[in-house]
């Protein structure tokens, strides 16, 4: 029995027409494997894969602040305070930093913060008044000499005060927040440029 070859209108043994039905199906199979095992190579560089959404940890910034006294000093409503049955009135404030026992409730919740690398780190500020979150390589004192511990400098990351672009990019207003992202792997230390005792320590794995 013969075959047909329909590419070239001859007839071929059914041998040989056998062999080239086969290398065709053979060559066919062969590119549909090599697709997939492409295709596969792409999904498994990240091309198509889905990955896990980086996770998110929560700091929140806390004051006490006295919009009375603050306010008066200061400016009209730069203190809108939120503390529920407390007040610290702006001369205490400074006492207690000058007698090296700064006020508690001026504070980063929680002080230490592990995550992993690549996680999101979300500040917020539910206090009354304004701060910063600044990364320094050491704790230390403020841009407000008059809230620094005794015998604490300013730390060279906050030199300069909101005059100090790096610094004033730091900052969080009352009910806003800030994302910190793309922390590379050990310890990070934040601090408030203003009141120098709100400190976090953040550990990414």
């Amino acid at each position: 029995m013969n075959v047909k070859d329909k590419r070239q209108g001859r007839t071929i043994p059914e041998q040989e027409g056998r062999g080239t039905m086969m290398k065709t199906t053979v060559a066919k199979f062969g590119l549909l494997a090599g697709g997939l095992v492409f295709a596969g190579g792409l999904m498994f560089a990240g091309g198509t894969q889905e990955e896990d959404p980086p996770s998110i940890a929560q700091v929140v910034a806390l004051d006490e602040c006295d919009p009375g006294t603050f306010n008066a000093a200061l400016g009209p409503d730069f203190c809108k305070n939120v503390a529920l049955g407390a007040a610290t009135k702006l001369t205490d404030l400074f006492a207690k930093a000058k007698a090296g026992t700064p006020d508690p409730g001026w504070d980063f919740e929680p002080d230490t913060v592990n995550i992993k690398q690549g996680a999101t780190l979300n500040v917020f500020d539910q206090g009354g008044e304004p701060h910063t979150f600044t990364e320094v390589a050491q704790f230390g004192g403020g841009f407000l000499p008059v809230l620094n511990a005794p015998g604490e400098d300013t730390v060279p990351e906050c030199g300069g005060g909101f005059s100090n672009l790096a610094v004033a990019k730091t900052r969080i207003l009352q009910g806003s927040q800030r994302q910190i992202t793309g922390l590379s792997k050990g310890e990070h230390l934040f601090e408030c440029c203003i009141h120098p005792w709100m400190r976090v320590k953040v550990e990414v794995k």
